[in-house]
């Protein structure tokens, strides 16, 4: 072949790489290297492309054209657990090449399929030149994963700053003269304006009004009381020199991220001379955006009604999209979520009981569910019950009385805030919720040793249980009393993995996914059933088997792996996979709601990017990895 016609195949196949991950991002120099190194290869509708009996995986494969079937070899053979579809641009097998192992499952083509081909060699080569290939290798999932997050980003930022008016000039904020002083102004006269005008900053200009420093309410304490400065020093002594400034044309997010990425609380206006335009703080951000952790957090704790309650669980859903919009995991959203609601319910709780005597009364107020393991998302209703102490001289049913008087008040309360009553009654005002400690320990008790379908669907809400205010205590000594019981009992935590195991992940054997799960919504897949159950039904089992008193998945997970002797890499993989699929519930949901419907989790894949499909068919790889897990633990 002549140089010119080998060129022209290289530019080819460079062009095709760049259109998937993780080669869209590799360095030239690698890309060149990978694409000059690759043999294109034709196989017919159901060959083989490799087995497990073909010895150690010398190859790596990229999909080119047609889809080949990845059907997991060995004595799992159940083909929901155990196969899926993989199309252009993937390859395969990462591990075994990477490991010069056998691969663990069969590649058959799907179709008449063409697949470049790299030798071993070339491949480790690939992965010495390439920081980018190593990585995507070593950290698959986790790759992915970052990839989605920086398009999330992308979608979200023009969209959350068009929302809270973040987009605003400058000029348009500043709405006061600033006040300012020369340099030499006397301490004493400074401090003496900033009093009378209620002023908490002050700025210092040279004689073109151009700023040279700024002073604060919170500079007086530290730089002139406690170090003794006299008082008729000069204000330059004491001053922050070099504020920051902005032109005037600048926006809201220009502010808002000066004072993030350099810690201060007030940014400069200048005009195009330099000159000092106005003053732009962090509260008149907030102002603005009307969201700010702190300042959620403070009208929560100090919040005298339910409209300034709501107020701040609105606040709470527009500052989730900001971290959305800043790329944050779903992880740290959701627990952020599940923080700030924690908090919201403890003060709903606080105000309701200035209106209920429960003195004397030794009790504790338990979220179950989604809130009991620090997951929830945009989409949810109470789940919580009560757990109390009752003494030999206390009226049990009037004591449980009073306090579901009480809860009933609160579940109201929290419905008005945005947080709907639960259908199925799993709220503390159900007198079947509101349970001594000894009648808590003998429900569990008995969903345990009797484990019927009922008492297993109870076991997935009621067991991710902590405790939001009152006596901890009390759930702490029904945690170690769940964990005692079911510790013991094989045969129950065995119906849980059978429980687990109803359900599968929605691969499809041809097609990349399975949409047709719901007649009522063809086409989508619901993520909470088919996606994050799945993980959080394994871990929530490992945690019992294990003594992992932890409630949170992803915490479940980290903490079982020792015990389980799972190796980092897999669980990293799998809780990224999970986190992946919180994220699109996230995101999905924020886009119903936004549009006025109620968010739910149903998804419709043909609507994802290619990127995502791709994460999103790993992501229920790995759930089916732990369902595997399940499956040869308890021989189900």
């Amino acid at each position: 072949m002549s140089n010119n016609a080998t060129q022209l195949l290289v530019s080819a196949t460079i062009e095709f790489l760049r259109r998937h991950p993780p080669f869209d991002r590799m360095e030239p120099e690698a890309l060149q290297f990978l694409a000059e190194h690759l043999k294109l290869a034709y196989y017919p509708k159901e060959a083989q492309v490799l087995t497990p009996e073909m010895g150690v995986a010398r190859t790596f494969y990229i999909l080119q054209r047609g889809k080949v079937l990845a059907r997991q070899a060995g004595e799992i053979s159940v083909v929901e657990y155990s196969s899926m579809t993989l199309g252009p641009g993937e390859g395969f097998p990462i591990g075994s090449v990477t490991a010069q192992r056998p691969s663990t499952n069969a590649y058959v083509a799907l179709e008449d399929v063409f697949c470049y081909e790299l030798q071993a060699d070339d491949f480790f080569k690939l992965m010495q030149k390439s920081t980018v290939f190593n990585l995507f290798c070593t950290q698959y999932i986790a790759s992915l994963l970052n990839q989605s997050r920086q398009q999330l980003q992308v979608q979200f930022a023009q969209r959350a700053a068009e929302q809270q008016t973040m987009n605003s000039p400058l000029a348009s904020i500043v709405k006061k003269a600033p006040i300012s002083v020369s340099p030499d102004t006397p301490i004493r006269k400074v401090v003496e304006v900033m009093a009378a005008g209620h002023i908490g900053s002050m700025i210092v200009v040279d004689e073109a009004e151009q700023p040279v420093g700024i002073f604060t309410q919170s500079d007086v304490l530290k730089r002139i009381v406690l170090p003794g400065i006299a008082l008729d020093a000069p204000i330059q002594s004491v001053m922050s020199p070099a504020p920051h400034t902005l032109p005037i044309s600048s926006n809201a997010y220009d502010a808002a991220l000066a004072m993030a990425m350099h810690g201060i609380r007030h940014v400069l206006a200048v005009d195009e001379g330099g000159r000092l335009k106005g003053v732009v703080s962090e509260r008149d951000l907030f102002t603005l955006q009307r969201v700010g952790l702190r300042q959620i957090r403070q009208t929560i704790d100090t919040a005298a009604n339910l409209d300034q309650l709501l107020q701040a669980s609105q606040d709470v859903r527009q500052l989730s999209l900001n971290m959305l919009a800043q790329g944050v995991g779903a992880e740290q959203i959701t627990q952020f979520i599940s923080a700030l609601n924690d908090t919201l319910t403890r003060r709903i709780i606080q105000i309701n009981l200035e209106n209920h005597d429960l003195y004397g009364i030794e009790w504790a107020w338990l979220s179950f569910g989604s809130e009991g393991r620090d997951e929830q998302t945009f989409s949810t209703d109470q789940d919580n019950g009560i757990v109390y102490v009752c003494t030999d001289i206390m009226d049990r049913e009037q004591t449980q009385l009073r306090l579901l008087e009480f809860a009933r008040d609160v579940n109201h309360d929290l419905d008005k805030c945005g947080f709907p009553l639960c259908q199925g009654k799993i709220m503390a005002s159900n007198p079947e919720l509101c349970l001594t400690i000894e009648e808590w320990e003998e429900k569990f008790g008995h969903w345990i040793r009797t484990p019927e379908p009922q008492a297993l669907l109870n076991a997935t809400i009621f067991f991710d249980f902590r405790p939001l205010f009152g006596q901890f205590n009390l759930a702490n000594r029904l945690r170690l009393s769940l964990l005692r019981q079911t510790r013991t009992n094989g045969v129950f935590r065995r119906m849980m993995a059978q429980n687990a195991l109803s359900v599968s992940p929605p691969l499809g054997k041809i097609r990349d996914f399975i949409t047709d799960a719901d007649p009522e919504r063809p086409g989508t897949i619901d993520l909470k059933k088919f996606g994050a159950r799945l993980f959080i039904d394994a871990a929530r089992i490992f945690a019992l088997a294990h003594n992992v008193s932890a409630t949170n998945t992803v915490q479940r997970l980290k903490l079982s792996a020792g015990p389980m002797n799972a190796p980092a890499d897999e669980v990293a993989a799998i809780i990224e996979g999970f986190n992946f699929i919180q994220l699109l519930r996230l995101r999905h949901q924020h886009f119903e709601q936004e549009h006025g419907r109620e968010g739910d989790n149903s998804v419709r894949p043909d609507e994802l990017n290619e990127l995502e499909r791709r994460i999103l068919k790993e992501a229920f790889r790995q759930a089916r990895k732990l369902q595997q897990r399940l499956k040869l633990d308890y021989q189900v």
